[in-house]
């Protein structure tokens, strides 16, 4: 089993960054990507980027050029700056697992979750 935890969340006005961490514990993967997704209240939880072991990365259109996600691997920990930050950004952010490389975008390819982390950014 792998475990995921997300912590960084936060209240930010327009414009402000913050800087989103999720520590992975449990079973490791010989070769992994890792994901962030988002759920705005009464939408459907979107993809915003994700990273994988050989380091691949892809981004969301929404976020290209403002967010940057990279990894740690001695830490088991990937990161997600996020600059310029825009009310519409305000969602649960939520870190995902799967295993192989492939960078993928859609919620059903992740088979581990984190519990998520709320990020409100005001006008």
């Amino acid at each position: 089993q792998v475990r995921l935890v997300e912590s960084g969340g936060g209240l930010v006005q327009a414009g402000g960054s913050l800087r989103l961490s999720c520590a992975a514990s449990g079973r490791t993967f010989s070769t992994y990507t890792m994901g962030w997704f988002r759920q705005a209240p009464g939408k459907e939880r979107e993809f915003v980027a994700c990273i994988s072991w050989s380091g691949g990365w892809r981004y969301a259109d929404s976020v290209k050029g403002r967010f940057t996600v990279s990894g740690d691997n001695a830490k088991n920990t990937v990161y997600l700056q996020m600059n310029s930050l825009k009310p519409e950004d305000t969602a649960v952010y939520y870190c995902a697992a799967r295993d192989g490389a492939k960078a993928a975008t859609q919620r059903s390819e992740y088979a581990y979750w984190g519990q998520g982390t709320q990020v409100t950014v005001s006008s």
